[in-house]
């Protein structure tokens, strides 16, 4: 899906570390040997005595970082886990998210947690589950971050200083292409990290275009001067191509190997995408996705324009 480029016509993981487990650690190295065998045989006899399984003196890393957390928000508690917390801010930070790609990602690939997660936070009204018709034979589910959600997120700072936080739907006939933004950042975000990178920040259109139409609306007199509105364009990273200044659909800021601060925007094109607008886009340098079933006609479009950009699968 193509959105109009911006003319001048007035949008960490929680790390909850028990300190208690160095000094049960530090416990365990200095009890003699003998001595654990024989306290680990009482435990056992002791279990079967009274009918019930050993128990497990010390916890696993896997269980402490499944115990919740208290993040308390005006009046309110919240009681999360840590994948619950990560969840939260990989949700907030694109608006609208695929469960099964949440499942994916941010649960490397285990339904089954994410679908407890989202259900102990959908009880606590910090994030809505909605099965959504994206045509007439297909639907998708999604989840969304709600007002609670985003309050908890903000007022905890559980993300980096100046990363958007969203939450709700803004156009549900717009929610696939908008899901498909969180798959899109995961293929770039494994493409800088393999070459040594982080991301640190993500941007979606909707921030973009919010700043730079408010820096516009502060030209004044110059509003109509092309000079003026490309020197706003380079302030933001962008460029300005036949009058206009494209927007890219994601903006990833990372940081390089020698820590340098630097961004990549992105595109996502589908087979409804205009000609035009491509090729403005591609002057602009957006680095271009696309699925799989409509790259032939888009490198078709490429071909028929003389535009060198290349598209990635998404």
């Amino acid at each position: 899906m193509s959105r109009d480029a911006v003319s001048h016509d007035p949008q960490d993981l929680c790390d909850v570390r028990n300190t208690s487990t160095r000094d049960s650690v530090r416990s365990r190295r200095s009890t003699p040997p003998d001595a654990r065998k024989s306290r680990n045989l009482e435990s056992q006899d002791t279990g079967r005595r009274d009918g019930s399984e050993p128990r497990e003196q010390h916890h696993t890393r896997d269980e402490r970082r499944d115990s919740p957390r208290a993040y308390y928000v005006r009046d309110r508690a919240y009681l999360l886990r840590e994948s619950e917390m990560h969840a939260l801010k990989e949700i907030g930070k694109f608006r609208v998210v695929a469960v099964s790609d949440l499942a994916n990602y941010a649960y490397g690939g285990k339904p089954k947690e994410m679908d407890k997660d989202v259900r102990r936070l959908a009880q606590q009204s910090l994030l809505a589950d909605k099965t959504m018709e994206i045509s007439q034979k297909k639907i998708l589910r999604v989840v969304t971050l709600t007002k609670a959600g985003h309050r908890l997120l903000k007022n905890t700072n559980q993300l980096p200083d100046g990363q958007p936080i969203y939450h709700g739907l803004r156009k549900a006939r717009e929610v696939k292409h908008d899901t498909d933004l969180y798959r899109l950042y995961q293929k770039e975000a494994d493409r800088i990290e393999r070459s040594g990178g982080r991301p640190v920040r993500v941007l979606l259109d909707y921030e973009l275009k919010r700043t730079l139409n408010r820096d516009l609306a502060l030209l004044g007199p110059e509003k109509d001067d092309a000079n003026a509105k490309q020197r706003i364009a380079e302030r933001h990273g962008l460029q300005m191509v036949n009058g206009k200044i494209p927007v890219p659909d994601l903006r990833v800021e990372y940081e390089t190997p020698e820590l340098e601060l630097r961004h990549v925007d992105l595109e996502l094109a589908t087979r409804d995408y205009r000609p035009r607008a491509m090729a403005e886009k591609a002057a602009a340098g957006f680095s271009f996705y696309g699925r799989s079933e409509d790259l032939s006609r888009l490198r078709r479009v490429l071909d028929e324009r003389e535009l060198t950009a290349r598209i990635l699968t998404l």
